[in-house]
Formats: structure tokens, C-alpha cells, sequence
């Protein structure tokens, strides 16, 4: 089959590999229909390179039609149409029952001392081969594949995988109340899509933080109040300005380690992807180099006794961390990788319908063939032809 390969920092490319087989009772083989690039994929094409081997499958954003399924998988069968979760989860053990399935206990990668297996995502989370390919083995799938019916495009429901349950979890972690005032940061997929949901959830008034003049237009299309980065310099100043001196009752940090305007972290992260990958190991594990921008807007930016929401991932530590103030403040902060299933069925019937309450279907920029993916990573990694979101078809 042909897959989507890393092969060194910036680099991939589309190869020939062996096609997936049943490996467990518990396993299940998928024909890709859609998989999509999503910005946690940027951290291994520029930063993250000495937690992945040359060859690695890449990609944990996949959906499509099962061709095989092994003894013990029962709830789906071959022909059915699919979405992946992001992370492998059981949904039979301690932390799985209590709904905390990104820390599945039977996928955890003890040995990095890491959460659940993710598919396409590193030595840190197990090395499972991605979904950016036109087969995927499926392991854990007596529970984890979500069924969902025809009558939409893939792109209606592929973002299950991730994208949604995602940005559903942040909204749900910045602990929304009706009539509230959400601000998220960033507004690329997660941020766009945390946005509409946290308006869904209730929020009176949703303002975000963006510089990409086409990311600031399409959240404006669904009613967000936009602040734009390359103008103002003092973002949290102009939160507190809008919501007469108090600030945002909840936030949502929806950028992570992608953050700009840290000039001397940046520096730092791309300085330890050039170094032996031992030592680069090391230095993420130990220093304080992950870019805290967007962090620090989000701190600055909820009132007193609010709520911080952090979905951006984070490759690093990230030093200074403003302690003071924030137990000044009384802030409660939630983060963590997304418990897809927890949400899912929550999610699935406002996709179902003839309507689009949550605005998916204006989230796809760019639909490409498989081919084409180090083109569209290289077209996502700098925004370029206002690209949001890239969906690859296998």
C-alpha cells in the first residue's frame, strides 16, 4: 500500500509498505477514505524528530470502510463506515470506565511514562503506524472505531477522530454557563471549531486571537468576535477592554507549542531538533523551551476565579510558569489529550441531520490525493493559499 512517510526534519514522502495484517483477536483493517493533517503532525515534520524513526507512518486523523476484523470485534464488521479515534483505548479498564480514555491503562506507554497509544505519534505514545495511508490496522477495535452512517461526505464526520471531540472537550473544560464570555487563542481547526462549540454550549460571547487574515475570516462567519495579533500588541489588555475590566470567564488555549511571539523559545526548539536525538531528548524532557505566547495571553486574559481550558499540545516544558499570579487570581486550569469516546456519542446526532449546528462543513480548505501530502504539509506549515485545514484522499 502507499503510505505517508517521515523521513527526516521537514522532510516526508508517499512510500510503498507492507500492507497491514490482523495481528490480535482485537484488531480490525480499515480502507482510508479520508485522513486529515492536523497541527499536532507539524510538531514531527519540525521539532519532535528524535521521538520518531525514518519510515514512521504518520497521520491520527482517519476514517473509512472495514475489510477485516478480528475474533473478539464484534460491534463493527466488514463494509461498515468508520471514524478512528486519535488514541487507542480499550474501554474496559480502570481509567477507561471512569471515562478518561486518552489514559487508557491497557494502551499506556509505561516506558515513556506517556498516556494512551496514539496512532502515528512518536516512540513517546507507542509507535503505532498512522492513518495518513491507504490501510490501517486498528488495534483495540472491539471498542474504539465509531460507527457512522452514509448520507455526508466524509468530511461531515471525519473530524470525530480528533477535530471535534477535541474542541469539544475544550469547551467543556473551560466550564461554559449560559450567557458567559469564551475567549480562545489561536484559530486554526481546534480553535475555530472550540469557538463554534462554545457558542453551541452557550456562551453569550466568543472572542478570538488569530494573525492568518483567512482564519480570522471564517471565524467571523460563524459569529466570533476576532482580535488579530499582527495589530494589537497587548492581546489581554483587549479581552479585558471588551468585557469592561473583568475578563473572560473561560478560556481556551487552542495553540500550544505552535504559539508565536516567543522569538527566544522558538530559537530554543528549533535549536534542540538539530541536536543527536539522546541529547534532544533530553533537553525537551528537562528545560524550560516550549513556547508559552499563547499561555501567557490566556492567563492574562481570564477574569478572577475563571477558567483556563489548555488543548494545545505541548512538546516540552514551558519556564517561566506564572504561579503568583494565577493563585492570586483563583484560576482553575483543565487540560490534557481529548477522551474522544467520552464525547462522541454526544457529538455524532448534531452530524446526522440535514442541518450543520456545529459548522463543519465550513471547515475544509483543501481536499488532495495521498500523493500530494508533502506538498500539503509544506502548504500547512506556512499557511500559505489560505489553508486551514487539508483532508487527504488515499
Amino acid at each position: 500500500m502507499k503510505a505517508l512517510t517521515w523521513q527526516g526534519t521537514g522532510k516526508v514522502s508517499v512510500e510503498t509498505v507492507p500492507d497491514p495484517k490482523i495481528q490480535e483477536p482485537t484488531d480490525a483493517i480499515v480502507r482510508i477514505t479520508s485522513t486529515a493533517i492536523c497541527g499536532s503532525d507539524l510538531h514531527l515534520y519540525d521539532v519532535l524528530g528524535m521521538f520518531i524513526d525514518q519510515g514512521d507512518i504518520l497521520g491520527h486523523e482517519p476514517m473509512g470502510i472495514v475489510e477485516e476484523v478480528g475474533a473478539e470485534v464484534r460491534h463493527i464488521r466488514p463494509g461498515d463506515r468508520v471514524v478512528i479515534p486519535f488514541n487507542i483505548s480499550c474501554g474496559h479498564c480502570w481509567m477507561c470506565t471512569r471515562g478518561f480514555f486518552a489514559q487508557c491503562e491497557t494502551t499506556q506507554v509505561r516506558d515513556q511514562g506517556k498516556g494512551a497509544s496514539l496512532f502515528g505519534y512518536t516512540k513517546l505514545y507507542g509507535q503505532v503506524p498512522g492513518g495518513q495511508a491507504e490501510y490501517l490496522r486498528v488495534p483495540q477495535a472491539q471498542f474504539g472505531p465509531i460507527k457512522v452512517p452514509d448520507g455526508h461526505p466524509d468530511e461531515r464526520y471525519l473530524f470525530l477522530s480528533d477535530v471535534l471531540t477535541t474542541s469539544w472537550q475544550a469547551a467543556q473544560y473551560a466550564d461554559i454557563r449560559p450567557g458567559d464570555t469564551v475567549f480562545v487563542t489561536g484559530l486554526g481547526p481546534i480553535g475555530q471549531m472550540s469557538a463554534r462549540i462554545a457558542r453551541h454550549l452557550g456562551a453569550g460571547r466568543v472572542i478570538a486571537s488569530d494573525n492568518v487574515p483567512e482564519r480570522l475570516a471564517m471565524a467571523e462567519r460563524h459569529g466570533i468576535e476576532v482580535l488579530d495579533t499582527s495589530k494589537i500588541d497587548d492581546i489581554p489588555a483587549a479581552v479585558l477592554e471588551l468585557t469592561g475590566g473583568r475578563g473572560a470567564d473561560g478560556v481556551i488555549e487552542a495553540v500550544g507549542m505552535e504559539a508565536h511571539g516567543s522569538p527566544l523559545q522558538a530559537a530554543a526548539v528549533k535549536g534542540t531538533g538539530l541536536l543527536p536525538d539522546a541529547l534532544a531528548r533530553k533537553a525537551i524532557d528537562t528545560f524550560g523551551i516550549d513556547r508559552t505566547a499563547a499561555l501567557t495571553d490566556a492567563f492574562g486574559a481570564v477574569r478572577r476565579a475563571g477558567t483556563v481550558s489548555i488543548i494545545g499540545v505541548y512538546g516540552g516544558q514551558a519556564d517561566p510558569f506564572p504561579m503568583m499570579d494565577l493563585f492570586d487570581k483563583g484560576v482553575t486550569l483543565r487540560m490534557g489529550q481529548a477522551h474522544v469516546k467520552r464525547w462522541a456519542d454526544e457529538i455524532l446526532p448534531l452530524l446526522t441531520g440535514d442541518e450543520d449546528p456545529l459548522g463543519v462543513d465550513d471547515l475544509v480548505t483543501h481536499r488532495l490525493p495521498l500523493a500530494d501530502a508533502p506538498h500539503a504539509y509544506e502548504m500547512f506549515k506556512n499557511k500559505e493559499d489560505g489553508c486551514i485545514k487539508v483532508v487527504l484522499k488515499p
